[in-house]
């Protein structure tokens, strides 16, 4: 048997509350949290059925989806977070369930506000208003438009700041006042006419351009159900099947509980929409075992959080991005997917390279054998665990919508995990997908399934009753459901809170001038550097060159620190809509630029000092936090380096024929490849033997060359690695003849 972990379900509950906070909520005693509970389970079977049957038309699904967050977060967060004020003390008339009765009235307030365009869309006469319907008020805002609209756009920021921090509305209330003193503006390249109150309520409560906008609409439709499928899916049993089918795959090599650690990462990172539920998951089995064959406790955990943050830009998921990269750029699906794998792949290869040398240095041996698990017993005992992704992805990949997808997987993990031929009552489950997959394939459901689809979704529900593994009770899967409501909260308010900011961005065009502001910049210093480099007459120094690569350097720096902290999805709208502008300027394909907004946003997730995945790995290696964290942004250079890649050849990306050629796709992913393994040599010092220091700095400088996406700084790598790879095999020879 493969060991185990010394942390149970329990202590790895509380420890993802210790660094998740959204999931570490205020006490709210016995009859409220009741109430929430099954309010939460409400939620999520709606998202579910509007999934398989139909979404309620923009304004009304998105309020609704709204006025759940509202409830759940003012409920559940306090205004300031403290021991105290997340205990239950009692019954308090001021505060009802632990809940102050200001929080009632702003839960109250903006549950209104959320609902009110729904109830008032047609218009309405009495209680002394007379309100034409919204199309006549468009621009126009009502008194009452301009009082919900104020609430609305307050309680968006409140939210946010209540589940990720105060970073985000600070970020947004910059724009804000931007938007609202364009006149005053220090630079004159910044100045524009402002708009006043009235009218900027009208921009951001009014669809579909500000909090009401296609972010919360993607989020609303599309990344909840993700995340819910996560959540259940790892709940019945997937996590532990890719665990255990990563250490069949990596467990019997160098450094065996380290590269079980990245390779049950990329597993779980494709139905995750957490990278701290990934550390949590995945970090309980391989830190405490990669501590006991010898890897130092920062080193263990920063191989973790490396590899779970990692997750958010492995296909198919991506965090949930992908689907709002498709929607932003008005392209398949499948395009997305394909496009991150060679990307994802070059992050995986650097965290791996790194975790096998370092095992060499260390002299780390594999996982004894008796202590992997056996194939065919792994299947046997899991096989099931995987037909809801099966489905999901066969879904998804037959060109349906995301959320039909969603609604397959979450439909086909119920029925897996939950219902049996020996509870007859379950057997209602499946036979209501049948029923459903039936209807969807006949001529009365419009455009549904195939009957190719049909047969194959109908085999995989058949299939999914039949196996004789042990069932979960319908209580687990309302908890999967809670759960996963809880981590969708941060997602949603986040969304939301960033739809002020796309606003702004579309009311003042403000990214346009970020854009300009940023190459200008670039410009500058530019021309101060081109002239210590002109003796050189290499293409790379003139001075455009320069120019572009300071402008991708200080948009990814941007990329960083915006993303702090942020969840994926609300970072990627939200850097997408401040930095695409200024990489258009430069020539970056579209697909490039978001794709690299997106990578340099997910680095926060392991840059200190803000890296959450870090310190939960840090909590489950009982190591220092920050040391951690340094350790986890080093084994994430490969991610940190390949964006800057498909910048200059976006072959790399295969979905754009204008750049791509089998012989250019193969030269830059080959090349790209071997000079991330180098600065894996380079960052552990050691490749065939240990490599002192000049040694070092010549295979990261080698590395860096063979990065660079050039014939020419391939040859020029190859020349600076020979000295190298010469005392390499030379101090091979020696070390061997010593043994």
């Amino acid at each position: 048997m493969p060991m185990q972990s010394h942390l149970d379900n329990k202590a790895l509950e509380e420890l993802e509350k210790q660094y998740d906070s959204a999931l570490n909520t205020r006490d709210n005693g016995p009859v409220l949290t009741r109430v929430i509970y099954w309010a939460t389970i409400c939620f999520a079977l709606y998202h579910l059925w509007t999934a398989g049957f139909g979404t309620p038309v923009d304004h009304v699904h998105m309020g609704i989806h709204l006025a759940g967050l509202f409830l759940f977060i003012f409920v559940g967060f306090p205004l300031i977070k403290t021991a105290r004020s997340l205990e239950w003390r009692g019954p308090n008339a001021l505060a009802p369930g632990n809940v102050p009765l200001y929080d009632w009235a702003l839960a109250g307030l903006a549950i209104a506000a959320s609902l009110f365009l729904w109830l008032s869309w047609r218009g309405f006469s009495g209680l002394g208003f007379d309100l034409p319907e919204q199309a006549l008020r468009q621009g126009n805002p009502s008194g009452l438009d301009v009082f919900f609209g104020s609430v609305l756009i307050l309680t968006v920021l409140e939210i946010a700041r209540r589940t990720i921090g105060f970073v985000l509305p600070l970020i947004i209330l910059v724009f804000m006042s931007y938007a609202l003193f364009g006149p005053y503006m220090p630079a004159q390249i910044l100045k524009h006419p402002g708009v006043d109150w009235r009218q900027f309520v009208n921009n951001m409560y009014f669809p579909s351009e500000g909090i009401f906008g296609v972010t919360l609409w993607v989020v609303s439709t599309v990344v909840f159900h993700f995340v819910l499928f996560g959540v259940v899916a790892q709940r019945m049993g997937l996590g532990q099947f890719f665990v255990d089918n990563a250490m069949i795959l990596a467990g019997r090599y160098t450094g065996g509980p380290a590269k079980v650690s990245v390779v049950s990462s990329a597993f779980f990172g494709t139905i995750s929409g957490s990278s701290i539920a990934n550390t949590v998951s995945t970090g309980s089995l391989t830190i405490p075992n990669m501590k006991r064959l010898g890897y130092p406790g920062h080193f263990a955990g920063g191989v973790e959080a490396a590899a779970s943050a990692g997750g958010q830009i492995t296909p198919p998921i991506m965090g949930a991005a992908s689907f709002l990269m498709a929607e932003y750029l008005e392209v398949p699906y499948t395009t997305i997917v394909i496009a991150a794998i060679v990307p994802a792949m070059m992050h995986y290869i650097g965290v791996i390279s790194i975790v096998h040398f370092t095992a060499k240095k260390l002299g780390l041996t594999a996982y004894p054998k008796d202590q992997l698990p056996l194939f065919m017993q792994v299947w046997r005992e899991g096989w099931f665990t995987i037909i809801p992704l099966v489905a999901l992805l066969v879904v998804l990949f037959s060109g349906y919508s995301p959320n039909m997808a969603a609604f397959m997987g979450l439909s086909l993990c119920v029925v897996v995990g939950f219902c049996a031929f020996n509870k007859p009552a379950s057997l209602v489950v499946p036979l209501a997908l049948l029923g459903f997959i039936f209807w969807k394939a006949s001529p009365y459901s419009g455009e549904g399934f195939s009957p190719v689809m049909a047969g194959i979704l109908s085999a995989l529900t058949i299939l999914g009753c039949l196996h004789r593994n042990e069932r979960q009770s319908f209580r687990d899967l309302f908890d999967s459901f809670h759960v996963g409501v809880q981590y969708a909260l941060a997602v949603g308010a986040a969304s939301a809170a960033v739809g002020i900011v796309v606003g702004v961005i579309n009311t003042t065009g403000v990214g346009f001038r970020l854009g300009f502001m940023v190459t200008g910049g670039a410009a500058d210093m530019a021309a101060s550097l081109a002239p210590l480099f002109d003796w050189t007459g290499i293409e790379g120094f003139s001075q455009p060159s320069i120019q572009q690569f300071l402008s991708l350097v200080l948009i990814a720096m941007a990329c960083i620190l915006m993303g702090a902290g942020l969840p994926t999805t609300a970072l990627y709208i939200m850097l997408v809509a401040v930095a695409t502008p200024a990489l258009s300027q430069l020539g970056v394909p579209p697909l490039a630029t978001h794709m690299f907004v997106l990578y340099y946003g997910v680095i926060s997730e392991i840059t200190p000092p803000v890296c959450a995945s870090a310190y939960a790995a840090a909590g489950i290696a009982g190591s220092n936090p920050f040391r951690t964290g340094l350790n986890a942004f080093t084994l994430g250079l490969g991610k940190l380096m390949v964006p800057m890649v498909f910048v200059y050849a976006p072959t790399m990306l295969i979905v754009l024929p204008e750049y791509f050629t089998i012989t250019s796709f193969v030269q830059v992913t080959a090349t790209c490849a071997l000079g991330v393994f180098a600065i894996a040599t380079a960052v552990s010092g050691y490749f065939l033997a240990p490599l002192g220091g000049l040694w070092r700095i010549l295979m990261a400088i080698g590395g860096l060359l063979l990065v660079a996406p050039s014939t020419g700084s391939d040859l020029t790598a190859l020349a600076v690695m020979a000295p190298v790879l010469i005392q390499q095999f030379g101090q091979q020879r020696k070390l061997q003849a010593a043994e």
